[in-house]
């Protein structure tokens, strides 16, 4: 079992020295033994506040985290488990008015066991709270950080963890819905844990104690400072063009070609990784999703690495879009996909809906959004990344309705006719300009825009 910080020692361990100021606690409610008049619950409140030194099983305020100011919600789990009740509720809502009204981000470091049995339903009502006082600070344009602590179950879990923008966890915290004395008998155990969850999509990194505070700083920092626009990144391959549509998707093949690492590298100073889709999945190998710091200001990115992408991965990509949208940070994307994943365990997990997830993310965006096709453009697995209006091409890509191969085939013409069915496709980065499909062709060391007709 890990090490259980108390709301005290993890507030220390996050925040920069001296910098954090409690909220007053609101009105205390009145009753003997609660609102249920469960006998016994008053010494138990007494008995955790001797405990614990605190008065609730919460405590909120402001600090400074790595130099960004924002708001904490630290959970005390010796006061009672870290329950919610009333007096909870009513102190996370405090916290979340303060954090609109002083434009804060919010960081939940939980550690719950869920709602207070001494307060029966109006505990469990407490989640409905924090659900709207979340849901405003969406609205808002604040971001929301959680921290998953040992352990991080029932409605806490399902409201303030995994209803955050960005979820991290410390290594072994037990996480899940349903806590150890309520879950099966034989359930896998790895399935409750931080690791079960970050590999399950729903944990986007689990991050040690010592490197808790730089982690969350740099997040923070991450979401709270936009750049006006995404950049368009220069070529890192050649600057020659095809000389025929073959020639094109070759090149794009090429193995020895610059992948999307190579450009976020070249691209941001440093970046933090969003590593899931929330329903279960992860494309970490197709799909390179998060926000990356370049001249001080922050753009988001989703970045395709050249595979057949998974659903997970286009819903993660929907996810990202959506987040950078809610907080006015422009979006860089990186097209490079042969096409979307086509196996049947694909089509299971829903590729259609995944991939109309990323149609709809893009055309309902506010903010601005870039893309530059690195490699392989493949039908609508790869369009469905690309900005109607601001879409660039490097001189080794192509973009096409479909692999020449596969338009062959669906033509009824032998394999041989790949190539000839290539150059009538007209997938060469000039062809795409001269249509009017793409804006430009970007050369080393900056975009060349040899467009004819704006594009349509």
């Amino acid at each position: 079992m890990p090490e259980r910080l108390s709301a005290r020692e993890v507030l220390t361990l996050v925040t920069d020295p001296d910098t954090f100021a409690e909220l007053p606690s609101p009105p205390g409610r009145s009753g003997p033994d609660g609102p249920l008049g469960w006998q016994g619950y008053d010494a138990l409140r007494a008995r955790a506040a001797e405990r614990t030194g605190e008065e609730e099983s919460v405590v909120c305020g402001t600090a400074s985290v790595d130099g960004t100011r924002a708001m904490l919600l630290a959970f005390e789990f010796g006061f009672l488990g870290g329950s919610l009740g009333e007096r909870t509720g009513d102190r996370l809502e405090a916290a979340y008015h303060h954090a609109r009204a002083h434009r804060l981000p919010v960081v939940p470091l939980v550690a719950t066991g869920g709602s207070r049995m001494q307060e029966g339903m109006l505990a469990l009502r407490q989640l409905q709270r924090v659900a709207r006082e979340s849901a405003l600070t969406r609205e808002a344009g604040l971001p929301q950080i959680a921290v998953l602590r040992d352990p991080t179950t029932g409605g806490g879990w399902a409201t303030l963890g995994a209803g955050a923008d960005v979820v991290l966890a410390l290594p072994g915290a037990q996480v899940g819905f349903a806590g150890s004395r309520v879950r099966p008998p034989d359930a896998d155990p790895a399935a409750y844990t931080a690791e079960g969850q970050l590999a399950a999509g729903s944990v986007d990194a689990v991050v040690p104690p010592e490197e808790l505070r730089e982690t969350l700083g740099r997040w923070l920092r991450l979401l709270t400072t936009p750049a006006q626009e995404a950049p368009v990144p220069a070529a890192l391959g050649t600057g020659e063009l095809p000389a025929t549509g073959w020639e094109a998707v070759h090149r794009a093949r090429s193995p020895e070609r610059p992948r999307a690492q190579a450009y976020l590298d070249a691209c941001f100073t440093r970046r933090a990784a969003l590593a899931g889709d929330r329903c279960g999945g992860t494309d970490t190998d197709g799909m390179l999703c998060g926000f990356g710091e370049r001249d001080g200001r922050t753009v988001a990115y989703a970045a395709q690495t050249g595979t057949a992408t998974r659903p997970a991965g286009y819903r993660t990509a929907a996810r990202l879009i959506r987040l950078a949208d809610r907080l006015d940070i422009p979006v860089l994307t990186l097209v490079d996909t042969p096409g979307a994943a086509n196996d049947a365990e694909a089509e299971r997990q829903g590729a259609g809906a995944a991939i109309a997830e990323v149609f709809g993310a893009v055309a309902a965006a506010r903010v601005p959004i870039t893309t530059l096709v690195i490699g392989e453009g493949g039908s609508g697995g790869a369009l469905a990344l690309a900005a109607p209006d601001n879409t660039w091409v490097t001189p080794d890509s192509y973009f096409s309705v479909i692999a020449p191969e596969l338009a062959a085939a669906i033509l009824k013409r032998p394999p041989e006719e790949a190539e000839a069915t290539a150059g009538r496709l007209r997938i060469r980065p000039q062809d795409l300009v001269e249509l009017g499909v793409v804006r430009g062709i970007v050369d080393h060391p900056r975009p060349r825009v040899t467009s004819r007709r704006p594009p349509g």
